[in-house]
């Protein structure tokens, strides 16, 4: 492993981490590895050996769960409160009634036998899922999907926790999830935004400490009954949000911040830039002609398509 960046595959994505001081880039990995194993082993939907998966016959009663666990899921519904709902985590029935139901890179025709999709979970779900102190209770009608908040959660997480251990400045990167941590490059963190080949470009500059999150229609597809369907749903529905956008991309202070607002703008399709002049954050929506919106200073130069 050379220079000051890594890559490697994780969660259907890439992963990249990039250090100011490239002498301390594998024991950035390292512990960045070991931040991503740990929110995954607390909360994944997709493994029967998850902490959430083993408690989840004792949660409509209440139990007991670890710290980290917590953490997300405050932070989960969090992000409901905050969007009034738009990123709600009591999706999951819905997720795998439309076929996610296992890691993204597993789905492979889904879809080949026709189903008729119903409404699964109950509108505002989240406003039944409590957590007090360590002790989370979720009705047993409703199922947790953190997916929404736990790739941005894990990005946050695995920057801070590489600054407090390492004397460097960082950025994780988890797909279009973006943090940094500690002092920044000269001239700060320059990303290029762009969610698919052939969309339009944009460079953008983060100060130290700022975080940057994109939400795509055009990712993580797949059919179901014919159908062309995305993971990104509208809890009202339970089905996905009409594709408005192709991608929102979002600065804030955190990923989890960036990756809320992101995620809400996708559900409220044409509602989306009156929840970024009220979040006040820096935003850039590409809708579905490939046409550019920006909003809140968002501070880039524009690149060709």
């Amino acid at each position: 492993m050379a220079g000051d960046t890594a890559d490697w595959p994780v969660w259907s994505t890439m992963a990249r981490v990039v250090v100011t001081r490239p002498e301390h880039l594998d024991r950035a990995v390292e512990i960045t590895r070991r931040t991503l194993a740990a929110v995954d082993a607390a909360c994944s939907r997709f493994r029967d050996d998850s902490e959430l998966a083993l408690l989840a016959p004792q949660l409509p009663h209440g139990a007991e769960v670890s710290g980290l666990l917590a953490a997300l899921v405050r932070e989960a519904l969090r992000a409901a409160e905050l969007t009034d709902g738009d990123v709600d985590p009591t999706l999951g029935n819905d997720l795998a009634a439309l076929g996610y139901d296992r890691d993204f890179s597993l789905i492979t025709g889904a879809g080949a036998s026709a189903i008729t999709i119903t409404r699964v979970s109950i509108v505002s779900g989240w406003k039944r899922v409590t957590i007090d102190g360590s002790r989370l209770t979720v009705p047993a009608d409703l199922t947790l999907d953190l997916g929404a908040t736990a790739k941005a959660f894990a990005a946050d997480l695995a920057a801070s926790q590489i600054v407090e251990e390492l004397p460097v400045g960082a950025l994780v990167s988890l797909g279009g999830d973006i943090a940094t941590a500690g002092p920044s490059p000269a001239g700060g963190w320059t990303v290029l935004v762009q969610d698919l080949p052939g969309d339009p470009r944009a460079t953008v500059t983060l100060a130290a400490g700022f975080a940057l999150a994109t939400s795509s229609t055009q990712k993580r597809q797949w059919m179901r009954d014919g159908e062309r369907v995305h993971h990104i749903l509208d809890p009202r529905l339970g089905r996905p949000a009409e594709p408005v956008w192709r991608s929102a991309t979002v600065s804030a202070r955190s990923c989890v911040e960036a990756n809320t607002v992101s995620t809400a703008c996708i559900v409220r399709g044409h509602r989306a830039l009156d929840l970024v002049r009220e979040r006040a954050v820096p935003a850039r929506l590409v809708d579905r002609e490939g046409r550019v919106v920006t909003l809140g200073g968002w501070p880039v130069e524009e690149g060709e398509p």
